[in-house]
């Protein structure tokens, strides 16, 4: 060791940020080993390097002890008194045993710990510093891909983008380049892992952000999205400002905004539609395109709707494959159940009806009742 060494030490202290102090102390603990392992002793020994110098010593510390149990580690107190009279049973007395060709061993010793503590300080310094953009929105290029499974280069790491986080329908090559959430962080013995999306809500979350000056301000905000990824997205904005269209905000001039975001999607299409603290105007609302007749509210059940809709509405309202109503339900909050006019209140005037049969005829006409009820069927 020299005074080169020391200034290399502390030039990585400034590029690297990592303490001095912090990388002696691994250096020295590794020489120990070190020591013990070249020169085949298990002997209690300590490194020591002069932070001014780099200047190495091996010291050898025994026990002072009444009665040797341990001859490696342990020295009686009249030896120890033949040294200095000043010794007492519990010191340690230290003398130095640094190898005439130990310097090389130390060298080597020291480059694979500070190799090994730069990469350990770069991986923390990665996963700091992508634990604070989880749900953030990076561009990427395809480094490489295994499986379906897309390794992305976002800068300092490689995210990962499994299959089941892409959109069903795009296909990527190496190379290409892609915006991705940002939707966790991990730590693991390889290094941080960052793992991307395509598909969660949120990267059409932050699409808007980047895109639409009001959401980023705070002026409108998105209060519910739902998304079907490659297919469709319903997203709920609200504004507390008498002035300001949040829809509008949102589309942009001749839907300028919007479509930015759909072609970085690929063509989904994407339902914009206003926040309403009314239950029964938010529900008719998500249900867009569809036209809502009537809204109830079940009284005894939290959060579950009935909704009313034209007979030549209903496949519009549930949607493809039920997506629209599903949509709608994640959106919102409530558990939606669609009926016709005819369903709904064909059924209301049946059970009026009934009821009134029930009430008005007596024991001996309930088969006169019976065949009204079937006529009515």
């Amino acid at each position: 060791m020299n005074k080169e060494f020391i200034q290399a030490i502390e030039d990585l202290e400034k590029e690297r940020h990592i303490s001095k102090e912090i990388l002696i102390e691994a250096i020295e603990s590794a020489l120990v080993s070190a020591y013990k392992k070249n020169y085949g002793t298990s002997q209690n020994v300590r490194v020591d390097i002069d932070q001014e110098t780099g200047d190495i010593n091996v010291y050898m510390r025994m026990d002072v002890v009444e009665e040797i149990e341990d001859e490696l580690t342990q020295l009686s107190i009249e030896e120890a008194r033949e040294i200095d009279p000043r010794y007492e049973v519990g010191d340690i007395v230290e003398y130095q045993v640094t190898p005439r060709d130990f310097g090389r061993i130390a060298a080597q010793t020291a480059k694979q710990v500070v190799v090994q503590r730069i990469r350990e300080a770069e991986r923390g310094m990665i996963f700091d510093d992508f634990i604070t953009r989880q749900g953030e929105i990076v561009t990427g290029t395809v480094q490489r891909i295994s499986n379906e499974t897309l390794f992305v280069n976002i800068g300092r790491t490689e995210g990962i983008l499994s299959a089941n986080e892409q959109v069903p329908g795009e296909r990527y090559q190496v190379n290409d380049r892609l915006k991705v959430y940002i939707m966790d962080v991990k730590k693991t013995n390889k290094g941080p892992q960052v793992f991307l999306s395509r598909s969660h809500p949120g990267l059409v979350k932050r699409l808007f952000e980047l895109e639409v000056p009001e959401i980023e301000d705070g002026t409108v905000e998105i209060r519910g999205i739902a998304r079907e990824a490659g297919s469709r997205t319903k997203m709920a904005v609200y504004t507390e400002f008498e002035n300001v269209d949040p829809v509008g905000s949102c589309v942009g001039t001749r839907g300028a905004r919007v479509q930015a975001i759909v072609d970085e999607l690929h063509g989904e299409k994407i339902d914009i539609i206003p926040w309403s603290e009314d239950p029964e105007e938010l529900i008719a609302n998500v249900l867009s395109p569809a036209k809502v007749e009537k809204v109830i509210i079940a009284e005894d059940e939290e959060k579950i709707a009935t909704v009313v809709v034209p007979d030549y509405q209903l496949s519009l309202a549930i949607g493809k494959e039920g997506q629209n109503v599903r949509l709608a339900a994640r959106v919102s909050g409530w558990k939606i159940d669609i009926k016709s006019h005819t369903q709904y209140f064909g059924s209301e005037d049946f059970v009026e009806v009934e009821d009134t049969v029930e009430e008005n005829f007596t024991q001996e006409e309930e088969p006169a009742a019976a065949e009204f009820v079937e006529l009515e069927d």
